[in-house]
């Protein structure tokens, strides 16, 4: 048993050095050609994975790529909600609630009941691929954020939405799969049930921030705030196994962790200036490991023969979800808040950014890994709908914002243009 427990062991080190050395290498390439990086991760992935070069497979390496993804995920939901400010959040509160909850049904209602037609499946896998892409991904639009300068509400709405709506769209996609395979439908007990993991993960996930928070605190009971960093690992991994050993949802358990970890001075909890920062390196560089592993892995899945034979059924699915369910969710989600009064351009901005990233992808891993029926039609899907909506949303983000005149004057480009002439 231990020599078999050191294979597998090592197996896993083996595949996690092979998929960050590939990703690192392809993250520069990306920055020469100007193209999105998850885009070249997921290029990185079909080269190193069994259609070409065979170095890493879920059959190969199925315990690692279970651990990468279902750890991945919930680490990045962690860091999602450590995004959101509540206080920012107070007066765009009820869009944002709605984009995030009823949005993500809209959404995966709309393209769910579509994929039933276009490739001709049972409705309950056209509504679990519906489920696994109706989410955003805070892990691309804040990079996105950080480059542009736009009106903060909108900013604040489209990102605190990418990082609630993960956390839903991953709670959808369980109680779906839960009826898959428990064979049966019950409006009652599943409603039961999604409220269990929806209810049971926020409790959970609460329990845990407060308490983690205040033990990297600088109060008196700040017992290990000398090991901030290694306890963002601690926190993520205690919250998600304790929400699933309790009947809820691990993923919405880690995002609410975060949520609570990255509001602690609301509660009058501080971290010393010195730990804070080294946490904060940390849990970046962990996040970035766990957002390149993810998305070279989904290129490793990526099944040709599947690709060719449903490329065109999976782009008309992914136009209808950009260009039909999209604005759809966003009307339904944007009118009844009159508080905010949204203007008509502003709500084209937040139709068009709804790329599609990390979590559709570990959840499709997933689901791949399960061997599923239909996988091979959900894994091209996703595939085509992260290629397209990173290529076509996330790279036209900032001129989309200037056409409609949601850019505000960069401080640091108006000083530069001012002094310019005095430099001679």
């Amino acid at each position: 048993m231990q020599t078999q427990a050191m294979i597998m062991t090592s197996e896993i080190l083996v595949m996690f050095v092979i998929l960050v050395i590939t990703a690192m290498l392809f993250a520069r390439i990306s920055e020469v050609i100007k193209v999105p990086d998850v885009v070249l991760y997921l290029l990185a992935g079909i080269i190193i994975g069994p259609s070409v070069l065979n170095l890493v497979s879920i059959d190969h390496y199925p315990l690692g790529n279970q651990l990468i993804l279902t750890f991945g995920s919930a680490f990045i939901l962690y860091e999602g909600g450590r995004e959101v400010k509540l206080r920012v959040l107070n007066d765009i509160k009820t869009s944002v609630s709605l984009l995030s909850t009823l949005g993500v049904v809209i959404s995966a209602a709309v393209v769910g009941f579509a994929a039933i037609y276009i490739f001709k499946i049972p409705m309950i896998y056209g509504l679990l691929l519906g489920a696994v892409v109706a989410s955003t991904d805070p892990a691309t639009l804040v990079p996105v954020f950080k480059k542009i300068k736009i009106k903060e509400r909108v900013k604040q709405t489209v990102i605190s939405e990418s990082a609630f709506n993960d956390a839903v769209g991953a709670i959808l996609v369980v109680a779906i799969l839960a009826v898959i395979n428990s064979g049966t439908f019950s409006l009652t007990a599943n409603l039961k049930t999604l409220g269990v993991m929806i209810f049971g993960g926020i409790a959970v996930g609460v329990a845990v921030g407060v308490l983690f928070s205040i033990l990297i605190s600088d109060t008196k009971y700040g017992y290990f705030h000398d090991f901030a960093p290694i306890l963002s690992l601690v926190t993520v991994a205690t919250s998600f196994v304790l929400a699933e050993e309790l009947g809820g949802s691990g993923y919405m358990a880690t995002f609410v962790t975060g949520l609570i970890c990255g509001n602690k001075k609301v509660f009058k909890l501080w971290v010393p200036e010195t730990d804070f920062v080294s946490q904060m390196h940390f849990r970046e560089t962990v996040a970035l490991l766990m957002r390149m592993s993810i998305f070279v892995l989904l290129g490793t899945h990526v099944d040709f023969v599947s690709l060719a034979k449903y490329w065109q059924q999976s782009l008309v699915f992914v136009l209808l979800l950009m260009l039909v369910a999209r604005p759809i969710s966003v009307l339904i989600c944007t009118l009844p808040d009159r508080k905010v009064k949204w203007s008509s351009k502003e709500l084209m901005f937040i139709m068009w950014v709804r790329e599609t990233g990390v979590i559709p992808a570990a959840l499709s891993s997933i689901i791949v890994a399960m061997k599923m029926p239909y996988s091979d039609i959900i894994s091209s899907a996703v595939f085509m709908t992260i290629l397209v909506t990173l290529l076509i949303q996330a790279s036209t983000t900032k001129m989309f914002a200037d056409k409609l005149g949601l850019l505000e004057p960069n401080e640091d480009f108006e000083r530069e243009k001012k002094l310019k002439p005095l430099l001679g």
